[in-house]
């Protein structure tokens, strides 16, 4: 029996916006040996922290193979419900300008999947819900540059299926606040049959970590960023 892949968007979704309407940009089976899993994206030079944060120019823009995001990941949506990621709302209050509830409540719409592990294989991604997988074979449709309220922008890499199970989403979009070819070490992921439909999507972006990586260790993940 074929799984229908969804992804939710909660009825708070109009007010989140309003707060963190941004900062969804700011934030998207076993990883390989070889996947090396760095931070130069947000602790290097000064030029790399300005393209993380959104400001970039077209010209340091380049297509991105599949394999960037080669491996297993897990979502972490479940890692905020059942509390794990409480000290990082915590962390976000003290430094922010909303309370560790108000983040909760943004995250928990923006997180929000029952899509619990996703593995990447050469051409092939593959979708689990609980123990029910789908799958697809997916090439590169190119990417889209979006321009958000605050003024700085993101890049959605955007992948097309080819080939594979009915039920796996016709077209997938990566965003990790990178723009040019470079292994993941987290994303957001977007997924469904209308490619033009998702670009518009700005509050529900299901997020990644690496599957071998602890509660814990993602956790100090995100507070590092």
């Amino acid at each position: 029996m074929k799984t229908t892949i969804t992804r939710h968007v909660g009825a708070l979704a109009i007010g989140a916006m309003t707060l963190f309407a941004v900062e969804a940009q700011a934030e998207q089976s076993a990883k390989p040996a070889d996947h090396t899993h760095t931070h130069d994206h947000s602790h290097g030079d000064e030029q790399q922290k300005q393209i993380y944060n959104g400001y970039f120019e077209d010209s340091q823009i380049a297509a991105r193979p599949l394999s960037d995001w080669e491996g297993g990941w897990q979502s972490v949506f479940p890692l905020l419900m059942n509390g794990t990621l409480d000290p990082v709302m915590a962390h976000k209050a003290e430094h922010g300008t909303q309370t560790a509830a108000d983040y909760k409540a943004y995250y928990e719409i923006g997180y929000r999947t029952d899509v619990d592990r996703i593995v990447i294989d050469g051409d092939q991604v593959s979708f689990y819900t609980g123990d029910k997988a789908v799958t697809g074979t997916y090439a590169s449709d190119g990417f889209e540059v979006l321009t958000y309220k605050k003024g700085n922008r993101g890049v959605r890499f955007i992948f097309a299926k080819t080939a594979g199970d009915q039920a796996a989403p016709g077209f997938i979009q990566f965003s990790d606040h990178r723009i040019a070819p470079s292994v993941s070490d987290h994303y957001h992921l977007y997924w469904g049959d209308d490619r033009a439909a998702l670009l518009e999507e700005v509050t529900n972006w299901p997020t990644y970590y690496p599957a071998a990586l602890s509660p814990d260790q993602i956790v100090h993940e995100m507070m590092a960023h």
